[in-house]
C-alpha cells in the first residue's frame, strides 16, 4: 500500500469576484505535469459561489461530471433542454458522453460551497444525461455511496468507481473493502480529521492519495465529513 497525502495548505486556489475554487488536479489556469489524474479522477475542485453568479454555458464531453453541494443550491440548464436544483445534500451526476452545453448558477443569496469532480468514463460518445438525487439524510457513523459505477443504491456513472460521503457524530472505526480488489482510493477531508492505518492524520482541506490497496482501515473523529472515491484503477 502506497499513501501519498497532500495538506490543505498545498490546495491551488483560483480567486475571482464571485469564485474561489481550490484545485487538487491541474484544471484551467493551474497545470502540473506532476497533478494530472490519479487513476481515472481527473478532476476534484473545491468550489465557492457567490450569490447570483456562476458559470455560464460552456461545452463538456466524455466526462462523468458530480457534483456533491454542501451549502446553498446551484441550478443546472444544458442543451438538451434538462433543468435541475440541487441542494445542499444533493449530488447531481452528468454523463457528458457525446457532447452537451450546460451552466451552473447560483440564483439565490446565500453562498454555494459545492465539490465538482470529474472522473474519465468507461466508453466513449455515449447518450449525455443526468440524475438528481437527495443525500441530506443519509445515515451517520457510515460510508454511504452516492454515486457508484458498481451494483450500489446510488447515482449511477458510467464509469469504474464509487464515491461515498461520510459524516461520523462519533469517534468511528471503519475497515473498506475496496470495490476493484486492489485498486486506488482518494480521501478528501470536509471537516474533523481522519486517521490512516498507516499513523497519520488528516485534517479539513487534506486529501490522500493510496493505491495498490485491497482491505483500508481508517479511524474518524467525532464531528467528521468526508469524500472518499474508490477508483478502479
Amino acid at each position: 500500500m502506497n499513501i501519498h497525502i497532500i495538506p490543505a495548505h498545498n490546495r491551488y486556489t483560483a480567486r475571482h469576484d464571485w469564485l474561489e475554487s481550490k484545485h487538487l488536479f491541474s484544471f484551467a489556469d493551474y497545470y502540473d505535469p506532476a497533478n494530472m489524474h490519479f487513476g481515472v479522477l481527473r478532476v476534484f475542485n473545491d468550489d465557492l459561489i457567490a450569490g447570483h453568479q456562476g458559470f455560464g454555458m460552456h461545452p463538456h464531453s466524455n466526462m462523468e461530471i458530480i457534483t456533491l453541494v454542501l451549502a446553498g443550491a446551484i441550478s443546472h440548464e444544458d442543451s438538451h433542454g434538462w433543468k435541475a436544483t440541487v441542494w445542499a445534500g444533493g449530488v447531481q451526476v452528468m454523463s457528458a458522453g457525446s457532447g452537451l452545453l450546460h451552466s451552473e448558477m447560483n440564483r439565490g443569496d446565500e453562498t454555494v460551497h459545492l465539490y465538482q469532480i470529474w472522473i474519465m468514463p468507461r466508453s466513449e460518445n455515449i447518450a449525455p444525461r443526468h440524475e438528481e438525487r437527495d443525500f441530506s439524510d443519509i445515515p451517520h457513523d457510515h460510508l454511504v455511496p452516492v454515486a457508484s459505477g458498481f451494483d450500489h443504491d446510488a447515482l449511477q456513472i458510467h464509469t469504474d468507481a464509487v464515491i461515498y460521503r461520510g459524516i461520523f457524530d462519533t469517534e468511528t472505526s471503519w475497515t473498506h473493502l475496496v470495490q476493484s480488489g486492489t485498486g486506488n482510493v482518494f480521501l478528501y477531508v470536509t471537516r474533523g480529521s481522519v486517521e490512516l492505518i498507516s499513523g497519520e492524520t488528516l485534517e479539513a482541506g487534506d486529501q490522500a492519495r493510496i493505491s495498490d490497496v485491497e482491505i483500508l482501515e481508517l479511524n474518524f473523529s467525532a464531528g467528521t465529513d468526508v469524500v472518499m472515491i474508490d477508483l478502479a484503477e
